[in-house]
C-alpha cells in the first residue's frame, strides 16, 4: 500500500471514530443533522479527502477512492440507524403524552338550545294557534307597493324616506328590506280567501340607531283576523288572551287611542305591569302599565285592495316586537344583548323557556 493512502487510511479512521462518536451522542434529529454536517458537509474531512483524489498518483487513486467511500458509507449508515432510533423515541414520547385512556368517562357534551327570541316566537303562535290562528310568511325583500302603497302610506310619509328604510341600490324606490311584516298581511288577502286568521312572525329592518330599545333589525309579529262580523270587542277579547297567556292570567290590559295608516281606529295595548301588579315599579316606570303591542280594526282601503267588500268584511291586525316582548317577561334592559351571542347571557335562558 502506498504512503499516500496509508495515509489517508489513518487520517480517516480518525474522522469516521469522531463522527461515529458525535452521532451516538446526539439526542434529537437536529443535533443528529449538525453531527451529519460536520461528518459528511462540504467542509468535513472526508469531502476534503474526496476532492484531494485527483492529485494522487494513478495507482494510488483507485485505494484511496475506495477507503474514501468506505467511510463514507460507514457514516451514512449509522445516521440512518441512530435517525431511526431517535424518531422511534420521539414517536413514543408522543404516544406516551398524547395516550387517551378509553376507559376513563368522556367529557360530557352540554345539549345546544334554542335562541331565547326563537322560543319567544314559538310560544306566541303557539298561543295564538290554539286560538285558531294559521302561520303565514312572506320575503324580507319587498315590493314598495307591498310595504307602503297597499297598507294606505300616503307618499309624504317618513319611513319612505332613504333615511328611514334600507332601499335595495339600483332598484330605486321599488324594493326594500321590509320595515314591518305588515305586507304578508296583503299577501295573504290576496292568496286567501274569507274567513282568514294569520299571525305573522318574521325578521324587519329600518334605519334606526341602535340603542337598549331600539334596533335595526329586529324580530317582529303581527296577527291579522278578516271575517264577516268581526268588532273591536273581538281585538281586545284575543289581545286580552294573549297577555294573560304571555304574562300572567291575573293581569288586565288598556288600549289607548293611536294612530296607524293601516288600522281605523287604531290603539296601542298596554298590559299591568306583571311585577308590581299596576301598583308603580322600575319595571313600569312607575306607571303600572306596560306598553305591549299596536293594534287596530282593519282599514277599508286595504279590503278594497284586494278586492274584498268592506260592507261585508271587517278585520282586526295587530303586532309587537319579539325583542321587547323578551325583554319585558325576563326583566333585560338592553334588547341588543339578544343579537350580541354572548353564551354568558343566552345560557341564562337554558331551561327557562
Amino acid at each position: 500500500m502506498s504512503p499516500s493512502a496509508s495515509d489517508l487510511r489513518e487520517r480517516l479512521g480518525e474522522v469516521k471514530t469522531e463522527a461515529l462518536a458525535q452521532i451516538n451522542a446526539a439526542t434529537d434529529v437536529a443535533s443528529l443533522d449538525e453531527a451529519r454536517v460536520r461528518a459528511l458537509g462540504r467542509r468535513s474531512a472526508v469531502s476534503q479527502a474526496r476532492s484531494s483524489l485527483r492529485e494522487m498518483p494513478p495507482e494510488d487513486r483507485k485505494q484511496a477512492g475506495q477507503i474514501v467511500n468506505q467511510v463514507q458509507a460507514d457514516v451514512e449508515r449509522a445516521l440512518e440507524e441512530r435517525r431511526d432510533l431517535l424518531l422511534a423515541g420521539e414517536l413514543q414520547q408522543r404516544w406516551d403524552r398524547e395516550r387517551i385512556d378509553v376507559t376513563l368517562p368522556g367529557e360530557p357534551l352540554e345539549p345546544g338550545t334554542l335562541h331565547p327570541l326563537t322560543k319567544t316566537v314559538w310560544e306566541i303562535v303557539d298561543i295564538f294557534t290554539g286560538l285558531g290562528f294559521g302561520v303565514a310568511d312572506g320575503p324580507e325583500v319587498e315590493l314598495s307597493r307591498y310595504n307602503f302603497e297597499a297598507l294606505n302610506f300616503p307618499p309624504s310619509h317618513p319611513s319612505l324616506s332613504p333615511q328611514e328604510t334600507f332601499f335595495v341600490a339600483g332598484r330605486g324606490d321599488e324594493v326594500l328590506l321590509r320595515t314591518h311584516t305588515s305586507p304578508v298581511q296583503i299577501r295573504t288577502l290576496e292568496t286567501q280567501s274569507p274567513p282568514v286568521y294569520v299571525v305573522i312572525p318574521g325578521r324587519c329592518y329600518r334605519r334606526d340607531l341602535q340603542d337598549p330599545t331600539h334596533l335595526d333589525c329586529f324580530e317582529q309579529i303581527e296577527g291579522l283576523a278578516v271575517d264577516e262580523g268581526i268588532t273591536m270587542g273581538d281585538l281586545k277579547g284575543v289581545i286580552e288572551a294573549f297577555a294573560r297567556q304571555l304574562f300572567g292570567k291575573s293581569l288586565d290590559i288598556r288600549m289607548r287611542p293611536h294612530y296607524f295608516p293601516f288600522t281605523e281606529p287604531s290603539a296601542e295595548v298596554d298590559v299591568q305591569c306583571f311585577v308590581c301588579g299596576g301598583e308603580g315599579c322600575r319595571v313600569c316606570r312607575g306607571e303600572g302599565w306596560i306598553e305591549i303591542l299596536g293594534c287596530g280594526m282593519v282599514h277599508p282601503y286595504l279590503l278594497e285592495w284586494v278586492g274584498w267588500d268592506p260592507e261585508r268584511y271587517t278585520g282586526f291586525a295587530f303586532g309587537a316586537g319579539i325583542e321587547r316582548m323578551a325583554a319585558l317577561a325576563h326583566g333585560v334592559g338592553d334588547i341588543r344583548l339578544f343579537w350580541e351571542n354572548d353564551l354568558r347571557f343566552l345560557d341564562y335562558f337554558r331551561g327557562l323557556m
